[in-house]
């Protein structure tokens, strides 16, 4: 299996809802963020992806670092993603840029039905359910 070396923002709401995106042409959510550049930090490329994603900045200060996960690619199949997952306060209201199609909250407890991403199924809806704050 190929491993992709990513980051990828937790973003919750008043509510304790996870925000996920879903890219062009593609059917799961999954977090917002992406591939790490050569020489990048990770929570460098997390506010580069963030801009380009949701059109928002990160509250400095805000980022915690979460862990360090690996699971099944969502749109690239044979693929594993490697993820640095910070929990971030968003600067401004998220909306779909770049190559996001649609982006959405989901309770962590009843995501009614959504398809994500093995990353945001079997790690991040785990972490919000065990209480991040």
């Amino acid at each position: 299996m190929r491993v992709i070396r990513i980051v990828a923002a937790v973003v919750l709401d008043d509510r304790r809802r996870v925000l996920v995106v879903r890219k062009r042409g593609t059917t799961a959510f999954m977090q917002p963020g992406g591939k790490i550049e050569p020489g990048e930090e990770p929570l460098d490329a997390l506010v580069r992806e963030v801009r380009e994603e949701l059109g928002t900045g990160v509250d400095d200060g805000s980022a915690r670092p979460l862990g360090r996960f690996t699971a099944e690619a969502a749109n690239e199949p044979g693929h594993v993603v490697d993820a640095d997952l910070f929990l971030v306060t968003l600067v401004g209201v998220p909306r779909a840029a770049a190559e996001i199609e649609e982006v959405i909250w989901v309770d962590p407890h009843e995501p009614d039905g959504v398809e994500l991403a093995p990353l945001t199924a079997q790690t991040v809806l785990a972490l919000a359910r065990d209480g991040l704050s």
